[in-house]
């Protein structure tokens, strides 16, 4: 890598920054961390970072490209991704059950840590806008000189795109421990989790709303 010390501090604050604030993926962490424990939000951060990562390699690529220049693509990816938001979020408003409830006699109804990861990577993968943040977002730090092979510029794009998921991993981590003792002093206190639970539902209704009503 070419950048300069100030150009990484730069990316790295970006980064950090970009990471913490509040969006579709970070919600969808916490909501599966209060409502299944750790083990559930930290195979959900692993999903959504998987997920992260098909947009890095897309962008290195650019077959991003095709999403900022085809209307067409764009239109048909941001309205698979905001209704998969909105079903999560019907799902959330109309069930009978929380889905924060943790009573033992309805284990068989938690959430696997799989059933959260593969949901994980498909709330990532669905939303156009993650694949239009790393096209965007990455070349301001990629340096495309006269003569850099292409090779090289995969290699830096790919490169810059696993420092921003690792950084996003860290920060999901540590807010689904956090997170995780939250749930457990919401195991006694099912009415307040019913109302958790329906504000997350209307949360991911809005933001899947969004992203269908974004240019």
């Amino acid at each position: 890598m070419i950048m300069s010390a100030d150009a990484w501090g730069l990316f790295l604050i970006a980064c950090l920054m970009l990471n913490i604030s509040p969006g579709p993926d970070l919600l969808f962490v916490l909501s599966r961390t209060i409502g299944h424990g750790r083990k559930v939000g930290c195979a959900a951060s692993l999903g959504v970072c998987s997920g992260a990562l098909v947009h890095v390699f897309a962008a290195a690529l650019g077959l991003s490209a095709i999403l900022a220049t085809s209307a067409m693509a764009f239109m048909i990816v941001k309205y698979v991704g905001a209704a998969y938001l909105v079903w999560l979020g019907l799902k959330a408003l109309f069930s009978r059950q929380s889905s924060l409830d943790f009573s033992a006699d309805e284990g068989n109804r938690r959430i696997s840590p799989f059933a959260a990861y593969r949901q994980g990577v498909l709330v990532d993968i669905l939303n156009p806008k993650a694949a239009l943040f790393f096209l965007a977002f990455l070349p301001q730090f990629i340096a495309h000189d006269a003569g850099r092979s292409s090779l090289m510029i995969f290699a830096e794009t790919v490169f810059l795109g696993l420092v921003v998921i690792v950084i996003a991993f860290i920060i999901e981590v540590s807010l689904v421990f956090a997170a995780a003792s939250l749930g457990r002093y919401l195991k006694t206190r099912k009415r307040l989790m019913h109302w958790i639970d329906r504000a997350f539902g209307g949360m991911l209704l809005g933001i899947g709303a969004r992203i269908a009503l974004s240019d």
